[in-house]
């Protein structure tokens, strides 16, 4: 039972430490900017992201897309602008996160 519990806390350990280590990216890409974790700012927030694709398989393949070359008219009037300086890597990690939530 001990050795049950200590898993499950582990697991969850790493966890919290990739999605911080995501959500860390996420600032230093400036994600922040335009988008909270759960407001509205200039762009929606991520778990609002996160609801809206929940159970798309494309999904993370298309927020890489939106990611590096920007995005217009899903949330509205105000586009998404390119962010070519993010790595493939990166815009993936980013979007994976994102659907985390």
């Amino acid at each position: 039972m001990k050795a049950i519990v200590f898993a499950v806390a582990a697991a969850l350990s790493l966890t919290a430490g990739v999605a911080a280590a995501d959500e860390a990216l996420a600032k230093k890409s400036a994600c922040m900017s335009c988008h909270q974790m759960a407001k509205k700012v200039v762009g929606p927030s991520f778990t609002d992201i996160a609801k809206k694709y929940k159970g798309d398989a494309k999904a993370e393949e298309r927020f890489v897309t939106v990611i590096k070359k920007g995005g217009k008219g899903t949330w509205g009037a105000v586009p998404m602008p390119p962010h070519p300086q993010v790595s493939d890597e990166n815009a993936k990690k980013l979007a994976a996160w994102i659907l985390s939530l």
